[in-house]
């Protein structure tokens, strides 16, 4: 079952002589539990791209479709809300909330989506992320690793149809990297959790499914 679909999906900057496609002329499609690797020399368009499929960049052309609804048709407001309940991302630098403590930070997508917190669910995410006795912990009391944990805890918290990550292993060292890795594939394979990933790291190919490579704004399947 198709859960995500990218068509002629183009980013442009600029105009003129200062034109650049960051992302041209993309499609390609995921299927539900698919765990898929992007990778590329830094400025391909990776992470363009994987914006323009989580609704926080807007295309210049094309569209995206998760599960069946195209973002790209949606206003402001509407993307908003597609975004907390259906798009889970983790980010290289965490983007964590300095004043929220773990609990908090995690929870954060379902208070702002006005929902009850699952307090099973998240009691069962802390104990997976090993986070369980760093609940009251504030961002700046953790490890980079931990920090990871809890950007990738937020992500899943609301069950999203689709995870995007972007170079959720770029700030850490080998051994945090090695524990995100496995904690991503768990999500994959235990949750059943669809997983979008760009990165550098060669382990988190190896993991992948499917591993496509982006070059100059263009994607290709490996």
């Amino acid at each position: 079952m198709e859960i995500l679909r990218v068509e002629h999906l183009t980013k442009i900057y600029g105009t003129g002589e200062t034109q650049v496609k960051a992302v041209d002329d993309v499609s390609f499609s995921v299927e539900k539990g698919a765990f898929v690797a992007i990778v590329g020399a830094s400025g391909s368009g990776k992470s363009t791209l994987l914006h323009l499929i989580g609704g926080v960049d807007r295309a210049s052309s094309g569209s995206v479709r998760i599960e069946g609804e195209d973002i790209c048709g949606l206003d402001a407001d509407q993307l908003a809300i597609f975004r907390r309940r259906q798009v889970g991302i983790i980010y290289q630098f965490y983007n964590l909330i300095p004043i929220l403590n773990v609990k908090e930070n995690i929870t954060l997508p379902v208070e702002l989506d006005g929902q009850k917190v699952d307090e099973v669910w998240l009691k069962d995410l802390l104990e997976i992320l090993g986070l369980t006795d760093r609940a009251a912990y504030l961002p700046n009391e953790l490890s980079g690793g931990q920090q990871q944990r809890v950007s990738i805890g937020r992500a899943m918290m609301n069950h999203p149809a689709l995870i995007l990550a972007d170079e959720p292993t770029g700030n850490l060292d080998s051994k945090a990297s090695e524990e995100i890795v496995t904690l991503l594939r768990v999500s994959n394979r235990q949750f059943k959790q669809t997983v979008l990933v760009i990165t550098h790291d060669p382990e988190i190919a190896k993991q992948a499914d499917i591993v496509y490579e982006m070059t100059d704004g263009r994607l290709a399947k490996l």
